[in-house]
């Protein structure tokens, strides 16, 4: 069994990868270092499946939003199932470069689903997100919300994958599963999140920036979480009988949010960097941004029914395993 990773030097591409190695299985990872966040990060992901996995993981630096690029770069590599976590993220950063958002989160998941078909692979699995919820008022968030008034470019490409995936699997009878993931964090996580942000902050002495006053709430997933989820589901493909899946879809593709199922208080949230860094936040408090929303929480009775999938780690169990990483181990290679 060979899969393909798209993403494959980010954060959660990297871990997916190597639950995958570990249990024996080849994986092919693409990816094509964008600078949205430190390059040094990326390549240490990489090197890091190549130390530790050796001839079972190849790796393809490799842009998948050109559809040329990447059917030069798959020739002659046997792909049975994909999981799809390359794209271009970040709410705040759509608002300023819209392009990218279009080249790897639009075109780059049509040349994957082009892949996807013309490879007849048994199972697609891609990447969503949280945020094509928009500014909700009610939680949790349930797949049978509708999911048609986002308030950033990332939410409304993240939302069109979805519509996009829905076609495929009506024409060509695709199996493919889309994953709403909830604010992701863990070891080898991504600076521009709040976690490493804060976290870092806090240990050097800054004040860390807070929006809407600190009143925002977020389901925090630990990594670990995810990628069990990811697994889950990428193991049980959907099944063309016609018969509705979450998301509404009657073809093989379903939708399923993948979250830690409690909202926590972005002031809890620091409070418990705090205890893990032994220090005091200073806080700037500043006014909501633009594209971002109050509070997201995940409902997921559809994966627990289907899959199992049952997150295990809390905050303040997760929290303290990304400072501890942090420290001993990205500071050091800083050094």
């Amino acid at each position: 069994m060979s899969t393909l990773i798209t993403g494959a030097a980010g954060f959660i591409g990297m871990q997916v990868a190597a639950a995958l190695l570990r249990r024996g299985e080849a994986v092919v990872g693409i990816d094509n270092f964008t600078p949205y966040y430190s390059v040094e990060l990326k390549r240490a992901r990489v090197a890091r499946l190549d130390a530790g996995f050796g001839g079972l993981f190849t790796f393809i630096d490799g842009d998948f939003g050109d559809a040329a690029a990447l059917a030069d770069a798959l020739a002659g590599q046997r792909i049975d199932r994909i999981v799809h976590l390359g794209a271009q993220p970040g709410v705040r950063y759509s608002l300023e470069n819209p392009a990218a958002y279009v080249h790897s989160n639009i075109a780059g998941h049509v040349n994957i689903l082009e892949l996807a078909r013309h490879r007849a692979v048994s199972h697609l699995v891609y990447a969503s997100s949280s945020s094509v919820y928009g500014m909700r008022a009610d939680t949790p968030f349930r797949v049978a919300d509708r999911a048609d008034t986002p308030i950033s470019l990332y939410a409304a490409t993240k939302r069109a994958d979805e519509l996009l995936s829905e076609t495929y699997a009506h024409l060509f009878r695709i199996p493919l599963t889309g994953l709403r993931f909830f604010t992701v964090y863990g070891p080898w996580g991504r600076p521009d999140m709040a976690v490493w942000k804060f976290t870092e902050a806090v240990l050097q002495g800054r004040p860390i920036d807070v929006y809407n006053h600190g009143d925002m709430r977020r389901d925090f997933t630990f990594v670990d979480d995810i990628v069990n989820g990811v697994v889950l589901a990428l193991d049980h493909p959907p099944a063309d009988d016609h018969r509705e899946k979450p998301g509404g879809f009657t073809t093989p593709h379903r939708l399923y949010n993948i979250g830690n199922n409690r909202s926590e208080r972005l002031t809890d949230m620091i409070a418990v960097i705090e205890q893990a860094c032994g220090r005091k936040a200073e806080l700037n408090l500043l006014p909501m941004q633009a594209g971002d929303v109050y509070q997201t929480a995940a409902d997921i009775d559809d994966i627990q029914r289907d899959l199992g999938f049952a997150p295990t780690t809390p905050i303040s169990v997760g929290i303290p395993a990304f400072v501890d990483w942090y420290r001993t181990d990205w500071l050091s290679r800083k050094a």
